[in-house]
């Protein structure tokens, strides 16, 4: 996400730290570029003069002067102008006092409502909740299917009225029927329609008269910069919203909608859809979608991840042997496994510190295919060389073990050097781990270093 700026605002940070003493022409030739970068990742020409004015009036005065390290203050006076411009904190659901909560997700035609609802009731539903999906959607051809089938998916139940072709009647029922059953979220999937459709629209705004939803979530496609917008801006001063909604973030390489709806709305972004799977549903993060955009990784994100996808019984198993050097390629070999589960290699990747910047990944073949290879040049070996390769592994062996897998000589050299740097960089990871912990606060950005 995000490729394009990120790597633009990257390379020009590389070349106003590599100038050392900075004078007002260097950071404003930077400011230039981060402005021009901006603008060609369709952010709200607006949202940019204001943003670059900030920054501006920041880094050529007396703070900058200030500062022992010019370039690297620069970059941080971006970084936190950056979070602030999406939101500067973390938005949650408004939570009723007295359950059920009801969110109304609303938005224009193949925004991803139904499938959004679905995977906003599994990512709270991991938070404890017991939510109930409402089938309102009374004009799109098999909706109310669809979202049956993605609740059958999931486990949760869906609340129908097939014969019922009022959606504020459903809306209603759907209410009390989460009372009676003992669920604590409603999210109520409505009918996809355009903003200047004054009928559709109305409909919405008697939904929320006689339902009083505590959340109205406003579903927009990312990759639409500029105009998820406007959608935003006129679906606000119909129906008063609570937040948006991005979906398709993972393929936006412009960033404009997520750099531009908190500005010109107000509204916060809460959640963000990342992938097509159930469970790419993510919480906003303003700083941390500042660190993924500007290089310094997202490591609170990625240990989430784990945390959530891993047994804690393995990875405490599997720290010591890192951490005592007991990793055996099987060892490796699982890891690769989990690891598919915290996404596609590339964010995964992203989010640490050091390799998120997109030039440095730009190169980087991630097939993920090629597992299916690891994995039987690693079975084609014998118990001692998968637990002591360096020492049993010569020639002969590594011959046979390709014959055996269907590879090459030079694919088992490549796995084992690949190996190898994997134990550095995990020994590294649970080193950050343990100093985030410890300390409470992000990893150091490595800009400043």
């Amino acid at each position: 996400m995000f490729a394009n700026l990120a790597e633009r605002l990257q390379e020009t940070f590389r070349k106003l730290k590599g100038k050392g003493r900075l004078t007002e022409s260097d950071v404003n030739e930077a400011l230039r570029e981060v402005r021009l970068a901006l603008l060609e990742a369709d952010v709200n020409f607006k949202v940019v003069k204001d943003f670059i004015s900030k920054i501006k009036e920041r880094a050529v005065g007396q703070e900058l002067l200030a500062s022992l390290n010019p370039a690297q203050h620069v970059i941080k006076i971006v970084h936190e102008e950056l979070t602030a411009l999406m939101g500067g904190q973390s938005s949650r659901i408004n939570l009723a006092p007295k359950p059920p909560t009801v969110i109304m997700m609303v938005g224009l035609n193949g925004a991803g409502k139904t499938t959004t609802s679905a995977k906003l009731a599994n990512l709270l539903r991991k938070q404890g909740r017991r939510p109930l999906l409402a089938a309102a959607d009374v004009y799109r051809p098999a909706a109310v299917k669809q979202l049956e089938v993605l609740g059958s998916q999931l486990n949760i139940p869906v609340f129908a009225m097939p014969d019922q072709k009022d959606p504020v009647a459903i809306g209603r029922a759907a209410v009390d029927n989460a009372l009676t059953g003992g669920r604590d979220i409603v999210i109520i999937d409505t009918a996809g329609r355009q903003e200047v459709n004054d009928d559709l629209m109305a409909e919405l705004e008697n939904m929320k008269e006689a339902i009083k939803p505590h959340e109205i979530l406003l579903v927009v496609d990312a990759m639409t910069g500029q105009a998820a917008v406007s959608v935003a801006e006129t679906f606000d001063s119909r129906l008063g919203l609570e937040g948006v909604v991005l979906t398709k973030l993972d393929g936006d390489t412009r960033g404009g909608a997520a750099l531009s709806v908190r500005s010109v709305t107000g509204k916060p972004i809460k959640f963000i859809g990342v992938g097509e799977k159930l469970d790419t549903l993510e919480p906003f993060y303003p700083e941390r979608m500042a660190e993924r955009i500007l290089g310094m990784g997202d490591m609170l994100t990625l240990i989430e991840k784990a945390q959530e996808n891993f047994n804690a019984e393995q990875m405490a198993k599997m720290q010591k042997k890192i951490r005592s050097m007991d990793f055996t390629l099987d060892d490796f070999l699982d890891q690769l496994n989990q690891v598919k589960k915290l996404g596609p290699l590339e964010q995964v990747l992203g989010m640490i510190p050091g390799l998120g910047g997109a030039k440095k990944l730009k190169d980087v073949k991630l097939d993920e295919k090629e597992l299916v290879f690891v994995e039987a040049i690693i079975k084609s070996m014998t118990p001692a060389e998968r637990n002591e390769p360096e020492r049993v592994l010569n020639g002969s062996r590594k011959r046979r073990i390709a014959q055996g897998s269907g590879t090459t000589v030079q694919d088992v050299n490549r796995l084992l050097k690949q190996f190898e740097q994997t134990k550095k960089m995990m020994k590294q990871f649970l080193d950050m781990e343990k100093t985030l912990k410890k300390g409470g606060k992000m990893l150091k950005n490595p800009f400043l270093n």
